[in-house]
């Protein structure tokens, strides 16, 4: 039997299929560390593509990945990884990306 999954492209704490996601934003809004954003990609369906921008700082909870609704978003196991403990600096950083409506913090956000 095959696995679905996107295999780790190499030591990484999360990963993504571009191909998979339709960029609806839920793992960014779910992330509690503020890994994620949402970027401008003018050939994206709704002209955004998820980006990670912080992977240091990925605390392993899995939460992207279990609210993905298409199998884009994928997270280490905790054997296979060392991940980071949840710091202000990182919940900072998340209510700071979702006051930009889950766009990095490189991007302006379209109000």
């Amino acid at each position: 039997m095959g696995t679905f999954k996107t295999e780790n492209p190499g030591n990484q704490p999360v990963w993504i299929n571009t191909s998979n996601c339709k960029a609806c934003d839920i793992c960014v809004s779910v992330c509690p560390s503020g890994v994620l954003g949402m970027v401008y990609e003018v050939t994206s369906t709704l002209g955004a593509m998820i980006s990670i921008n912080n992977p240091e700082a990925c605390i392993g909870c899995s939460e992207c990945e279990l609210s993905c609704p298409d199998f884009a978003i994928y997270v280490a196991e905790k054997a296979d990884y060392k991940f980071a403990k949840l710091t202000d600096d990182s919940k900072a950083r998340q209510a700071a990306i979702v006051a930009n409506n889950y766009m990095s913090l490189t991007e302006k956000g379209v109000k």
